[in-house]
């Protein structure tokens, strides 16, 4: 029985590694980040641009996400990205924020100025 799963695990990843991109930049949270994703209206296709500061991270292999936060005409618009999607064209890392927390979600209630990150220089 376990050899059997062991067998299943590894088949899983052996698919899964061909879907893996390597061109994605190290990402972590506090970041502020600009996404190119292939939209397709209808029959035609357009790249959308969008940035934002990520606020969470999840990581497990092929299905590894990032949430990502900015305002919109004072509303906060938060969209969940699949980093090895085929949509996903690039990532663009514009500055990096120093964060002591895994989450911001804290960000949500705060507008302004309030929700600028100190700058963290490398």
């Amino acid at each position: 029985m376990i050899k059997k799963l062991k067998q299943q695990n590894n088949l899983i990843n052996k698919i899964q590694k061909t879907y893996i991109k390597n061109n994605i930049p190290q990402i972590n949270v506090g970041d502020s980040i600009k996404i190119k994703k292939m939209i397709q209206e209808g029959n035609k296709e357009r790249i959308q641009v969008s940035e934002g500061v990520v606020i969470s991270q999840n990581n497990s292999q092929v299905n590894q996400t990032i949430t990502v936060r900015k305002t919109v005409h004072n509303i906060g618009v938060e969209r969940i990205y699949l980093l090895h999607s085929p949509q996903i064209l690039d990532i663009e890392i514009i500055k990096k924020s120093k964060v002591r927390r895994s989450k911001l979600y804290y960000l949500r209630k705060r507008s302004g100025k309030a929700t600028r990150l100190k700058q963290k220089f490398s």
